[in-house]
């Protein structure tokens, strides 16, 4: 079997499952880690104590890469800080590494000589919550028209102006980067990798929606393998967390199995074109 790359499995991927179901799925499908989410209708850990899924990661030898998110971080809103500081709280006590960060999209027009600013105030506000607790803050551009923060050079612009490489990081993620056009990738700013697969060859990349996500296969409109390969030559050696949110995907009977035959998929490609 070819080497598989570090992959990890975002919450989102296999929603109805209780978080020891997902980390127990993360063990038997040879992940790295988890990602666990606040969105997905029930309360984060289904209720269960922090200290207990800190405990259960650490028996299975998986990391918390992540909990998401907070939403519309950029708004300018002391809602955002508030969440912020309460999700971070929630990270140091359960072991994770990082929050998630997610920019406002809510299609309204923002004009290209704001974005930087309004994310320079934002991440100012974030710095030191993140700082004083030891966490590192994920920042995800979407590639959504109705998203005023869709480039990753935006984001890498202004961590690099603020020298808070060491507190900022982005996501990678492949779904948003085919939907933004592609552009530079910056795997040495990138703290992680979003996977999904979009296989309806009809959708144009404005038509695209998270509903259309699910694995990573040979029917791929996304490009997935050549921006793995990409970040990998570049240096990344990071997680690659598969994020799948389409209905057929969460109604799985054996995602165990759909889930190997994608990481097997990946990894076959990634040898073959490496050879």
């Amino acid at each position: 079997m070819d080497q598989m790359p570090p992959f990890a499995l975002n919450h989102m991927t296999a929603p109805a499952l209780r978080w020891d179901a997902l980390i127990a799925l993360a063990a038997r499908t040879g992940c790295i880690g988890v990602e666990f989410r606040n969105d997905l209708g029930r309360p984060l850990f289904d209720g269960f104590a922090q200290a207990e899924v800190k405990s259960a990661l650490s028996d299975a030898g998986l990391r918390l890469l992540a909990l998401a998110e907070v939403k519309a971080f950029n708004d300018g809103s002391e809602r955002a800080l508030v969440e912020a500081e309460a999700l971070a709280d929630i990270a140091v006590a359960c072991g994770a590494e990082a929050i998630s960060l997610i920019p406002r999209n809510d299609g309204q027009r923002i004009d290209p000589g704001d974005v930087r600013d309004d994310l320079s105030v934002a991440l100012a506000q974030l710095r030191p919550i993140l700082e004083t607790r030891g966490l590192m803050g994920l920042i995800e551009p979407l590639g959504f028209e109705s998203c005023g923060l869709r480039h990753k050079a935006d984001v890498a612009a202004v961590i690099d102006e603020m020298g808070a490489s060491d507190t900022f990081a982005l996501v990678h993620d492949t779904f948003h980067h085919h939907l933004a056009g592609g552009g530079p990738m910056f795997p040495a700013m990138t703290g992680l990798v979003h996977i999904s697969g979009v296989a309806d060859a009809s959708l144009g990349p404005d038509l695209m929606r998270d509903s259309h996500r699910g694995l990573v296969d040979s029917d791929d409109q996304l490009s997935n393998i050549a921006q793995i390969r990409a970040l990998l030559a570049s240096g990344y050696t990071g997680p690659i967390s598969v994020e799948a949110f389409s209905p057929t995907v969460h109604a799985l009977s054996d995602p165990e199995a759909a889930l190997s035959g994608s990481f097997n998929f990946i990894a076959s490609n990634l040898a073959q074109e490496a050879a």
